[in-house]
């Protein structure tokens, strides 16, 4: 019988190749890691509003991120129908906008001085606009350069212009935060990971497993600490604006039960559950209130 010239049979060849390519899996995997720490640590950055370091592609600037979110919002605004923009509710939500923008640039000046930075003043460049679309979603956004909305459905939740300021502050931190852009970089660092599983030889399994430990050990925490930071940005937009921070925490109460008790398990979610998440507001509420007497005498 012919042999196998690449050692199929005999003098123990055949463990050798498996030992060959088991070890340019791990040649790729390492080449993949090495890459992607490079981008990690080649990307990362200050957050004045923080002090923490934080992943942005340094490829991606203020103009890109406009652009970006005026293209969302086009889209988002194709599809949902905007209330009357001389409707009570529409001016309300307005002047609410107005308030907590006008306080921007002093509550990233003190949050940044906390730290011992300097403030960049990022959304001295948005072109702000905000709408309110027909739904009963009880929710709001504020995207990347500006554009915001809030869902008629929030109204009967947050009840007063108090809680209005208070969500509407929280999302319009989501922007200023720059966590759009976070999140951009981070599912970069996704696909380099599931291009490493790929061709590094794993199975679907394997790289289902590799995904899913990414995801709830690096991903997951971090969109909560997304929610985290914007709750306390939002909570002192709206306290140097002049409205009641107070107001928060029986809104996420209200928040909660009108989830319906639904929400997953926190480990297991992008958001703190709304135990925690009371329980970090009230921890806020002092400072919030310093915030208050210190800058709302100069909002109107």
């Amino acid at each position: 019988m012919r042999q196998d010239p690449f050692g199929s049979q005999g003098n123990g060849r055949q463990s050798r190749r498996g030992g060959l390519f088991g070890n340019i899996r791990w040649v790729v995997l390492l080449g993949f890691a090495i890459y992607g720490g490079c981008y990690y640590l080649g990307n990362r950055s200050v957050d004045p509003y923080t002090g923490e370091k934080v992943l942005i592609d340094s490829t991606l600037d203020a103009s890109q991120e406009k652009a970006l979110g005026l293209q969302a919002y086009q889209e988002i605004l194709s599809q949902e129908r905007p209330v009357d923009p001389n409707a009570q509710i529409s001016q309300q939500v307005r002047e609410i906008a107005r308030r907590l923008i006008a306080k921007v640039d002093v509550v990233e000046t003190a949050l940044a001085q906390e730290h011992g930075l300097q403030p960049r003043h990022f959304a001295r460049d948005f072109d702000w606009e905000v709408n309110v679309l027909q739904s009963n979603e009880a929710n709001a956004f504020c995207l990347p350069g500006g554009k915001m909305a809030v869902y008629t459905g929030l109204i009967p939740v947050a009840r007063n212009s108090d809680a209005l300021a208070v969500v509407m502050g929280h999302e319009i931190a989501h922007a200023l935060l720059r966590h759009g852009a976070q999140r951009m970089a981070q599912q970069k660092l996704t696909q380099i990971g599931q291009m490493a599983g790929a061709a590094s030889g794993m199975d679907a399994q394997q790289q289902q497993m590799m995904m899913s430990a990414m995801g709830y050990g690096y991903l997951l925490p971090y969109a909560r600490s997304h929610e985290t930071q914007a709750d306390e940005v939002g909570l002192m937009l709206a306290a140097a604006a002049c409205f009641n921070p107070e107001e928060a925490v029986p809104l996420w109460q209200r928040m909660g039960e009108a989830s319906g008790g639904q929400a997953p398990p926190e480990f297991s979610s992008t958001h703190p559950n709304p135990g925690t998440r009371i329980q970090n507001l009230s921890a806020l509420m002092p400072k919030a209130m310093a915030y208050r007497q210190q800058f709302c005498e100069t909002t109107r």
